[in-house]
């Protein structure tokens, strides 16, 4: 090898610095990692669905015959199902490997280096990793104390030539939905809206009927957190009608597998019983709620999501977090600008709250930071 050859140096710098994203990890991984059986382990750190899919995907990925084919690379038949699903014009729909996919291919088509794109703390670590990626210039306008948006700061940024801005309704990690009117008024601005509805069916409440009237609109969804599809990685959005046909143009084909497409269907073949489950996860989220509230030690914030943050008092987060990670429960610890000394813990089945609670309940209340 010639001494003078260093493949680092053709790699694009800003991402040869960037900060990665930090995943959580796969049950097996932790089991192994703590000696504890994987059915020891309570996962609340990742707001997946305890009730998993509807029993029909099983069934659809058993029968289907084609896996040897490529995808339809036009998405016909889910996006018609979609859709129907949501009440958009197919047309509108594009599908992608999760949610994530959509988000990323919301940046590409605005951020060019050096662009500014507008993040709202605390929300999604994505974003600004995105932003990372696409070597934008970040603009931070931290939410308020009871993290809704600062609307003044906010739209003072979006007019200082901002092109890009992502809010997540109900917003991660905090649980607090995005007001309509708040929506409304940040759309009359010249910048695109990226609203990120990953937890939209446990709020009630979604954005779509917008994209319509207001081309600078994109609604991400997925089938990760209402449907139990978290790890075959499906996620759609609603896109303006222009916009629609670019993507179109510039996404890779083939971005939506055939096991996907066959879930998706199955999925929507079976709402009732999926949308079940969502109730049983929001009557669940109302219960986890009442629990962390009776320690006086911890102060669980308002969910319209399938997950609650708390706020640790008088104890560190760090700790609790690590403690039950040692008992096999894993929740999500946040140390971070409008987070401090946070943990948030997905809503999982009642033996789930009773185990978290019942552990939290156990540790002493006045240990020191």
């Amino acid at each position: 090898m010639s001494a003078k050859r260093d493949v680092l140096r053709l790699v694009r710098r800003h991402l040869a610095e960037m900060p990665g994203y930090k995943p959580i990890e796969p049950i097996d991984v932790v089991a192994r990692e703590l000696g504890l059986p994987e059915d020891r382990i309570a996962k609340l750190d990742g707001n997946e669905n305890p009730y998993g899919p509807s029993p029909k995907v099983a069934a659809a990925l058993r029968d289907f015959q084609y896996y040897h084919i490529y995808p339809d690379p036009e998405q016909r038949l889910v996006r018609e199902a979609v859709a129907e699903h949501v009440g958009a014009p197919a047309t509108q729909i594009v599908l992608g490997n999760g949610s994530d996919e959509l988000l990323n291919i919301a940046a590409m088509l605005f951020l060019s280096p050096g662009d500014a794109m507008v993040n709202a703390p605390p929300t999604f670590g994505v974003y600004p990793f995105l932003g990372h990626v696409y070597d934008a210039n970040i603009v931070h306008v931290e939410r308020n104390e009871d993290f809704g948006l600062d609307m003044l700061r906010l739209e003072q940024a979006l007019d200082e030539g901002a092109k890009l801005l992502y809010l997540a309704s109900p917003n991660n990690p905090t649980g607090n939905s995005l007001p309509r009117k708040q929506l409304e008024s940040l759309l009359e601005h010249d910048v695109a809206i990226v609203v990120d509805e990953a937890y939209a069916e446990f709020a009630g409440e979604s954005a779509v009927d917008l994209v319509s009237a207001h081309d600078n609109l994109i609604v991400v969804r997925t089938f990760s957190k209402w449907a139990g599809l978290a790890g075959l990685r499906a996620g759609y959005a609603v896109f303006p009608p222009r916009l629609a046909e670019i993507v179109w143009n510039v996404k890779v084909p083939y971005n939506l597998t055939v096991a996907a497409e066959q879930a998706i269907l199955a999925s929507l073949a079976d709402r009732e019983t999926l949308l079940a489950n969502v109730a049983l996860i929001v009557s669940e989220r109302a219960r986890l709620i009442d629990g962390l509230a009776s320690l006086p030690w911890l102060r669980p914030y308002p969910s319209q999501a399938n997950f609650v943050l708390c706020e640790v008092r008088g104890k560190s987060a760090q700790d609790v977090h690590d403690r039950l990670r040692q008992q096999g429960i894993l929740v999500r610890y946040f140390d971070s600008p409008g987070l401090r000394n946070c943990i948030r813990i997905s809503v999982g089945k009642p033996e789930h709250t009773e185990r978290v609670t019942g552990a939290l309940a156990e540790m002493e209340v006045a240990v020191a930071k």
